[in-house]
């Protein structure tokens, strides 16, 4: 046998070893309603968009329900600063008024959910967009920042009431991908917007998803942030709960739509580091996953 025969060989059992090691996750994980919030870096560079793409498919071709979310941040800022308007934030949520919506449902819809189902289609025809002001999908009610015992206006951001979960259980039994653009309709009929880890949340508890991954820019959450060396691999609510109020204020969100799902009956909730190759997949099949892990209690473990 020639080196390269033995090179092609090794490589070879090398992938037959991780999908041995893929196995029981997949029998565990069959017809698991996942869901994905797609944001970050991972949004923003088209290597790992892609990636993210052929992840979620894989996922779907292996027997699992993904329905993926996703903002639009980085876009967003780009296109406000465009137009002359600049983008403001308190407690990690994006200040939205009247002059901004219409550019921020313009990037969500039209730019981001069409590059995203468009990359997913590549693999498989399978990618659904819909956008959560559209037929009341999401519900909201006008979202104030809490300071204390202050309330403060950060305009028209929702905070989701009401998942019409029958929509996106009609795509998943049709065998597709929802691909769902992080915006709601309220009362007064108007357009919000809507944090995407808040929203991921909400619908993962509505449609009681086993399981909910949100991808960002850091290795998962830090005892000392920046210093990844304190990751935290997993933390109970209550441990969760207490350092909540240390958090910086990116992360806050994130954390908040782990704790509010966990609280609400999902069973796993991930916050995993989207600038890794396949970081999904990762998570999902192998033995060591990656990020942090949301759990009820580390009694029940």
């Amino acid at each position: 046998m020639t080196n390269a025969q033995q090179s092609r060989q090794q490589e070879a059992l090398k992938k037959a070893s991780v999908l041995a090691e893929a196995l029981p996750w997949l029998i565990k994980f069959q017809e698991s309603v996942v869901v994905i919030k797609f944001g970050g870096n991972a949004m923003t560079n088209p290597m790992l968009s892609k990636q993210f793409a052929e992840d979620v498919v894989f996922l779907k071709l292996a027997g699992l329900k993904p329905i993926v979310v996703h903002g639009g941040g980085p876009q967003i800022s780009k296109k406000l600063d465009e137009a002359g308007i600049k983008s403001e934030f308190k407690s990690g949520y994006r200040v939205t008024t009247e002059q901004s919506i219409q550019i921020v449902r313009d990037v969500l819809v039209n730019d981001i959910q069409k590059e995203l189902i468009a990359n997913i289609n590549e693999n498989a025809k399978l990618g659904v967009g819909m956008s959560g002001d559209e037929n009341s999908l999401l519900l909201v009610e006008k979202f104030y920042v809490e300071n204390g015992n202050e309330k403060i206006d950060i305009g028209l951001v929702g905070d989701v009431k009401k998942v019409d979960v029958k929509q996106i259980i009609d795509v998943l039994e049709s065998g597709q991908i929802p691909v769902i653009s992080t915006l709601g309709v309220g009362i007064d009929q108007k357009t919000y917007n809507v944090n995407a880890d808040t929203a991921a949340a909400a619908i993962a508890r509505a449609i009681k998803a086993q399981k909910i991954v949100i991808l960002t820019d850091v290795v998962g959450l830090m005892e000392k942030y920046p210093d990844e060396k304190s990751l935290i691999a997993t933390i109970d609510l209550n441990s969760l709960r207490k350092l909540m109020p240390s958090l910086d204020e990116g992360m806050k969100p994130k954390m908040q739509a782990c704790l509010d799902a966990i609280t609400s009956g999902v069973s796993r909730a991930h916050v995993i580091d989207g600038r890794e190759a396949h970081a999904l997949l990762v998570e999902v099949f192998t033995d060591s996953g990656t990020g942090t892990m949301v759990i009820e209690s580390m009694d029940k473990e």
